[in-house]
């Protein structure tokens, strides 16, 4: 298992494609977090995340691999990537909602065009990743529903599990040849986030504002990362809901609060999926309920 794992790593890694390990048979970084970084060996200057550690160097795959079965994740920033996560509904049985691959290719034929060709795994709970290469000059960011219901994007900030990895509900598998299209025009212009049209506070209050939105931030990712079993799943909803109204106020980019909250909860165990589900959930309660106002803050 070790030599296959190894082999699919390597394999990424060839396509110009960052990778670093996950735990043996999960999609949650094998990578220590920043509450328990020993500020040694590679975080000797400061602790650093799995996406400043991914590499594409062999002789660091080798290293790595040769430890442990660990399955293989793609930082996609630094790949170079956006990728599409075409999510199922969670309860398979009772929803009705279309799964992400049906309501991306709705979305393809009201928009005029077909189905991007390009290259595409599928994942352990048989949702598609479409891999596309990002434009050269813009940082795209992670997004959560934007292009439409359990239709995900994975860029800066996010990572995707690659294929030959492996996970009780099964394995990622690619379904064509690693050969990543450009990122679709239309596609792009669907992730850029919309124009704000409030008007804007005085610079004081805004630069105010956004200092105590960023402490916030810090202290509530510290808050779930540190949150014992038990009271985990709570610890990221109350943090989601209280940064929530930052995001609807302007002061912090939704992509920032959901990358923050994510690491925190993978890092005090949860799975990503189920992250992904508070997170998105708590974010748009509280900023459907915070964007008539603004409270002062001392």
């Amino acid at each position: 298992m070790n030599a296959h794992l190894m082999r699919a790593a390597l394999d990424a890694a060839e396509h110009g494609w960052h990778v670093f390990p996950l735990r043996p048979g999960t999609k949650r970084p094998a990578l220590h977090g920043e509450a328990t970084c020993p500020l040694t060996d590679a975080c000797a200057s400061g602790h650093l995340k799995w996406e400043q550690r991914a590499t594409t160097d062999p002789d660091r795959i080798h290293t790595a691999w040769s430890q442990a079965p660990f399955n293989v994740g793609i930082a996609t920033g630094p790949s170079g990537l956006l990728v599409v996560d075409l999510d199922v509904p969670k309860d398979k049985g009772s929803s009705d909602a279309p799964a992400g691959a049906a309501t991306f290719g709705a979305l393809c034929e009201r928009t005029g065009h077909a189905v991007p060709d390009t290259y595409r795994v599928q994942t352990a709970s048989g949702g598609e990743h479409l891999y596309f290469t990002a434009p050269d000059g813009v940082r795209l960011t992670n997004t959560a529903g934007t292009v439409g219901e359990l239709v995900d994007t994975r860029a800066w900030g996010g990572y995707v599990v690659a294929a030959g990895s492996t996970t009780p509900a099964g394995a990622y598998e690619a379904l064509c040849g690693p050969v990543a299209a450009r990122l679709p025009d239309w596609l792009h212009s669907s992730l850029r986030p919309a124009p704000k049209t409030s008007q804007a506070p005085s610079m004081a209050a805004t630069g105010q504002s956004r200092r105590y939105a960023d402490v916030a931030l810090t202290n509530e990712a510290r808050n779930v990362a540190t949150a014992q079993h038990g009271e985990r799943e709570r610890k990221l909803f109350t943090a989601a809901r209280a940064l929530g109204r930052f995001v609807a106020w302007g002061d912090l980019p939704r992509s920032l609060v959901e990358q923050a909250l994510q690491e925190a909860g993978e890092e005090a165990g949860l799975s990503a999926a189920e992250c992904r589900s508070t997170l998105r959930s708590a974010l748009n309660w509280s900023i459907t309920h915070n964007q008539t106002g603004r409270r002062a803050t001392a």
